[in-house]
């Protein structure tokens, strides 16, 4: 199979006595590489057999940093795979380029550090034409991989190279502090936070903060963690206006969201560029939890409406959530009691959306109320009963005109 030869084979399984036989043959290509471009010194390399790759590099037509087809050597083979030993000899090679790099831009450093071999990292690093800051196509360096993979011994290890920029973020702008939050590793991030050069605050070019990306991923104790920093602002918010507060609320990360809430410089009430609350978020997706934290607050108004009019019990009728719904209607706040008919700019109350896509049970919870009025039209003209019937929905059709009777009885 297409260069795969009895050499290649024994190589790879490193068998040394036979590879030293098939060498003493004259007619035999040490160099033979295989259908990918791999010799079997990278195959040797790559599997960790020491002995086979000692023997290789005594011939002198043996070349121990050629390239297979995706630009890898031997070295970064044994880098990427944490073989020590055969990285130590492979170094000892004078026409070795610790520093050469795949197609891909990645190096030997790169992969020991991504997939977390420590003594890997430090026998590369004991060189001095090995860059421990060099990226790769898309900026991320070995301390960002490191860091994303939560390997933090190699973490440390490359901290401890001055060369290395420890504020240094991909092509996203997303540094090593914030990969590390987003993926709620607190180790790393502990770590990292050891630093006065590394700053917490930073925004990447997704307006994202270490700790937005924290709470987006409900890690409860990287957040508490980022929160014990003075630099950090614990309102910043990206570039929807969206603060971790709102973002916490919208995820349903209740424990986030009471810790958030423990803060003095945390507004509960705080808007987002379209108008809405942490409270409206948590309404609308049906995060029951969280609407309770919220309106245990003396400073959220539950009838808040967004830019359109949309207050929370609005959302909560649009999207059916029965339970949001029922909470906001019984809730006795210290601003006001629930208004149930307050109405978006189109003029559609609670009832009147909920009609609209159908939410029998919300439409039920939303008629037990004694200020509903059946007869509010929207801007087009439509009453919840008109809704009703032009999307045919018959069921609510007869719930409709049961509770109108009623209510025409009763006034």
């Amino acid at each position: 199979m297409g260069g795969r030869t009895p050499l290649w084979w024994a190589a790879m399984n490193g068998r040394e006595e036979v590879v030293r036989i098939l060498l003493g043959q004259g007619n035999v290509n040490p160099q033979c590489a295989d259908e990918h471009g791999r010799t079997p010194l990278s195959r040797a390399a790559g599997k960790g057999h020491e002995g086979v790759v000692k023997i290789m590099l005594e011939r002198n037509d043996v070349d121990p940093d050629a390239v297979d087809g995706k630009g890898r050597t031997p070295l970064w083979w044994a880098s990427k795979n944490g073989h020590e030993e055969v990285v130590r000899i492979l170094l000892g090679q004078s026409n070795v380029n610790p520093q050469r790099a795949d197609r891909d831009g990645l190096t030997p450093l790169w992969w020991a550090s991504m997939n977390g071999h420590e003594g890997v990292v430090k026998i590369l690093l004991e060189r001095n034409d090995v860059d421990p800051d060099a990226a790769d196509i898309h900026g991320g360096t070995p301390l960002w991989w490191a860091a994303v993979c939560g390997h933090e011994g190699v973490v440390r290890v490359l901290l401890g190279q001055g060369k290395v920029n420890p504020q240094r973020a991909d092509e996203d702008g997303i540094t090593p502090l914030s990969v590390a939050a987003m993926s709620g590793l607190l180790g790393v991030v502990k770590i990292l936070l050891e630093r006065n050069d590394v700053d917490p605050n930073t925004v990447d070019k997704c307006y994202g903060t270490p700790l937005l990306r924290a709470v987006w991923g409900g890690h409860a104790k990287v957040v508490r963690i980022l929160l014990g920093q003075s630099k950090v602002n614990p309102q910043g918010a990206d570039d929807r206006g969206r603060t971790p507060l709102l973002w916490a609320a919208a995820k349903g990360h209740d424990g986030v969201v009471r810790m958030l809430l423990e803060r003095n410089d945390v507004d509960p009430d705080l808007v987002d560029q379209d108008g809405r609350t942490p409270l409206s978020f948590a309404a609308g997706i049906g995060h029951v939890g969280v609407v309770g934290i919220l309106l245990g607050r003396d400073k959220v108004n539950p009838n808040t409406g967004d830019k359109r009019g949309r207050t929370p019990l609005w959302w909560a009728a649009r999207y059916g959530r029965t339970g949001v719904v029922r909470m906001l209607l019984e809730q006795n706040h210290l601003y006001q009691a629930i208004f149930a008919p307050i109405c978006d700019e189109d003029g559609q109350s609670p009832l009147s959306v909920a009609v609209q896509f159908g939410h029998e049970e919300t439409v039920e919870i939303l008629l037990e109320r004694d200020d509903l009025s059946y007869y509010i039209a929207d801007k087009q003209g439509r009453t919840p009963l008109s809704w009703a019937v032009a999307l045919g929905h018959w069921k609510l059709i007869f719930v409709l005109e049961r509770n109108r009777r009623y209510y025409e009885k009763s006034h």
